[in-house]
């Protein structure tokens, strides 16, 4: 009796681990839907009648995009953005919002250009006790005075590995596993359940 409440307790755990990656792909569609597509449609209709179709609302606002990345792309855009930059400086307020703003459209764009946010997967030493944690490196700069190298660094925070702290480190607090940053990436989504174990780690 015991070994078929087990059997059975294995195969539910199983089809559950099975089915949350299908419940969230329907999640976010239900979401872009409801948050996006309806509120789209609804806005059009305060001025002109739009048959609902679904996902309309959805590729319209893809189609924007798409018009306002060409647009943005040549030498008028840049001119008018440019402007406009301009012209956030000189308020208080929204100089702040507008900086910040910027500063989270350069970091999505890290890939344009062959350049990718993560470089690299390492493990770094953060007490003499020999305690290591998983990081990505951002960039590296060079000391004026000496000439030495740090790295800049992105400790991350699980399950969300975009957020976390930066930290400043020298290549010697470092330790090479030998993980891609997609390895990497998935050790630290699942919270250390899925590791790249083969690979094992000789510190």
């Amino acid at each position: 009796m015991h070994n078929s409440f087990q059997h059975i307790r294995t195969y539910i755990f199983r089809g559950l681990l099975a089915i949350i990656p299908i419940l969230l792909c329907v999640l976010a569609v239900q979401l872009l839907y409801v948050l996006i597509d309806k509120k789209i449609i609804g806005f059009l209709n305060n001025y002109w009648q739009v048959r609902k179709v679904p996902g309309m609302g959805i590729l319209l606002v893809l189609l924007s995009l798409y018009i306002i990345g060409l647009v943005a792309s040549n030498i008028i855009g840049h001119r008018l953005l440019r402007l406009v930059e301009s012209i956030s400086q000189r308020i208080p307020f929204i100089k702040t919002i507008y900086a910040v703003g910027k500063q989270l459209s350069q970091g999505l764009a890290v890939g344009e250009k062959g350049k990718q946010a993560f470089q690299k997967a390492l493990l770094v030493k953060i007490n003499p006790d020999g305690l290591w944690v998983p990081a990505f490196v951002m960039s590296s700069i060079k000391s004026r005075t000496t000439g030495e190298e740090f790295l800049f660094v992105l400790i991350p925070t699980s399950p969300t590995p975009a957020s976390g702290f930066v930290f400043v480190v020298r290549p010697s607090q470092t330790f090479d596993p030998g993980w891609t940053v997609e390895e990497c990436l998935k050790a630290v989504v699942s919270i250390g359940i899925i590791t790249p174990t083969e690979k094992g780690i000789n510190l």
